[in-house]
């Protein structure tokens, strides 16, 4: 095991100090380009090459994933798979991580084979799908009422993914199943640290700097383990914030640690979530502005007023991701660190990733 101290001077116009300390062995940095955020709608499938292109059969060489372009005449002029009903589907690989904000679809060129609805799956490895949502159920996209007029749907939220597949719900009757798509988008700032199951990044911050009335903290995850700590802040008199994953949930916990003078209000615990060891990407927004905590969880948000509590929690100026740095010092938690991925770690702002990258 080893330990490693980094520290980081930033000049700046709040003289901003901080230092950054890893805990054991924070590995597997991956830094992917900056994406234009205002400018989010480039045409991502037209470039891409035909081994890009894949699906669940063909009806023959000319009617393969990669004649299945907008506007494009190749082959017999779309993708059609060698026999129409609902198993079938269109993939592709994008090359990367990708933020997708809308799809355009079309049918096959000069034909009578057109898709009328469809889902869309979105997936980082290609193997683990997820299918898109709006408003809290699964999505049909509405599809083509001809072969060569093009549908075009901006997604509500984007997708964050590598792989897209395309599931034909329904066709053309008199006709077959006949896709042609183009995906809009741009390549997906992210900053990403994996975590072994014995790793812990911590953070210290200048005690000068920091307001005691408000505090945001963000991040996304994912993990196939059940179980594993993903943040905690600790005092001297016990007291501490911890943000674990129990079972799938998570469970946020504010122990005030002196039970004999604050009895009623000893510890707050809020759970969010289930099944989210799923290796799929989940967001975490904690919010907290004087006594009114904001706990949220993807698109799922607690909101609850600490009464009085945060007034007395006397934590320090530390923050550690991934698990409690000293074993034992909080013995009512599993102590369990976490194994999986953290994306776009933010506190107050401060993109602890980014630091801990370049030293």
């Amino acid at each position: 095991l080893s330990r490693a101290s980094l520290n980081v001077n930033m000049d700046s116009i709040a003289e901003i100090f901080l230092k950054l300390l890893f805990l054991l062995s924070v590995h597997d940095w991956h830094t992917a380009v900056a994406g234009n955020k205002y400018n989010c709608d480039d045409q991502l499938v037209s470039a891409l090459p035909q081994s890009s292109f894949s699906s669940s059969s063909e009806l023959s060489s000319s009617h393969s994933p990669g004649f299945a372009r907008l506007n494009r005449r190749d082959g017999a002029g779309g993708w059609s798979p060698f026999v129409s009903n609902k198993y079938q589907w269109l993939q592709i690989d994008l090359g990367e991580r990708t933020e997708i904000t809308a799809v355009a679809t079309q049918g096959g060129y000069g034909s009578s084979d057109w898709v009328t609805s469809y889902l869309l799956m979105f997936s980082d490895s290609g193997q683990n799908w997820k299918q898109y949502r709006q408003e809290e159920s699964i999505w049909a996209f509405s599809g083509n009422t001809n072969a060569d007029s093009v549908v075009y749907y901006k997604l509500q939220h984007s997708i964050k993914a590598r792989f897209l597949r395309f599931v034909p719900l329904d066709w053309n009757p008199n006709g077959r199943i006949g896709m042609r798509i183009e995906v809009y988008g741009c390549t997906y700032r992210s900053e990403v640290v994996g975590f072994d199951g014995k790793s812990c990044l911590i953070y210290t911050f200048n005690q000068k700097l920091m307001s005691a009335l408000k505090d945001v903290i963000s991040l996304k995850f994912k993990t196939m383990q059940s179980d594993g700590i993903l943040l905690h802040r600790e005092g001297q008199n016990g007291d501490h914030i911890t943000l674990e994953l129990i079972k799938g949930k998570l469970s946020l916990l504010i122990n005030l640690g002196d039970t004999k003078t604050h009895p009623s209000n000893a510890q707050i615990n809020i759970t969010l979530g289930s099944l989210l060891d799923d290796q799929h990407w989940h967001s975490v927004l904690i919010e907290h502005f004087n006594n009114q905590v904001n706990f949220t969880v993807d698109k799922h948000t607690h909101h609850f007023h600490a009464k009085g509590e945060f007034s007395y929690l006397d934590l320090d100026y530390e923050l550690s991701f991934g698990g409690i740095p000293v074993p034992g010092k909080s013995g009512t938690l599993s102590r369990r660190n976490f194994h999986g991925c953290f994306e776009n770690i933010y506190y107050n702002g401060v993109n602890i990733i980014d630091l801990a990258r370049r030293h």
